[in-house]
């Protein structure tokens, strides 16, 4: 018996960004007080103050998560990342949103996206974001609280999609000499209170009893992580680089494009 072997067919070779127009990516983390950049093939780019005009007179385009100016922001957008474009191909851009009043942050980030000619805008819920970068497991319920410079949510996620969402606006902008990290605790102990008495399944109890991820600024406060395990009682986790998770995870989401680009359609 003869065996015809048939040669096989030559590995397809990746072109790495820019060359590659699937590789072309942005992720964004659009914050109330600070803008965070990732592009495929360089890394993290940019972690700068969200205003319109540095310096003196600085606008700032949104405020407690909200964009209140979108032309604004998409000239921030071209100043801070215009240069930094391929010359080949459209970027698909990820870009991160708050979950409650999220339709209205998306519909306004993506008009200021387009100053930066892209091919596709995703967007993803922060908190799904961080969990992402955090590498935690997506099939249990779990509770993330991500506490910024202005706005803080507390989300509980189940199987990765969002199932009940608290936010306040308030964060560690607003912790002064004399104001204690207990504003923001007392903050968050109450939303949480508020999802258990309104949860009429086991999913939120279930998550607390995991623990709880922590991310944004907050969770590099000292006081903070001190005080939020005994008043929530349960473990409080902080994600690696917490101030920049968000972005982190939009990221893999860029990579997950990449390699399954039917992702671009159901994310």
């Amino acid at each position: 018996m003869t065996v015809i072997r048939r040669p096989r067919p030559a590995p397809v070779r990746h072109r790495h960004w820019p060359l590659c127009r699937r590789c072309s990516g942005i992720a964004l983390d659009l914050g109330s007080a600070r803008t965070r950049a990732w592009i495929a093939g360089r890394g993290m780019v940019l972690d700068v103050p969200t205003v319109t005009f540095p310096g003196t007179g600085a606008i700032h385009p949104i405020q407690r998560g909200t964009i209140v100016d979108t032309p604004g922001t998409a000239r921030m957008l071209d100043r801070l990342l215009g240069h930094r474009m391929p010359r080949i191909g459209r970027p698909l851009v990820v870009v991160t949103a708050p979950v409650l009043d999220g339709l209205a942050f998306r519909t306004e980030a993506r008009t200021a996206v387009e100053i930066l000619r892209p091919r596709a805008v995703l967007t993803v819920p922060g908190a799904r974001a961080v969990a992402l970068a955090a590498g935690a497991d997506h099939i249990r319920p779990l509770l993330v609280v991500d506490i910024g410079a202005h706005l803080t949510e507390v989300v509980l996620l189940a199987d990765g999609a969002v199932t009940d969402a608290r936010r306040a606006a308030l964060g560690t902008s607003d912790l002064t000499d004399e104001t204690e990290p207990e504003l923001i605790t007392e903050s968050v102990t109450g939303m949480v209170t508020a999802m258990l008495r309104q949860d009429r399944t086991a999913l939120t109890r279930t998550a607390l009893s995991r623990g709880v991820l922590l991310s944004g600024g907050g969770a590099l406060r000292p006081g903070i992580t001190r005080d939020l395990p005994d008043r929530l009682g349960c473990p409080v986790q902080p994600v690696p680089s917490p101030h920049t998770a968000a972005v982190r995870g939009a990221a893999g989401l860029l990579a997950a494009a990449h390699h399954h680009p039917s992702t671009i359609e159901t994310v």
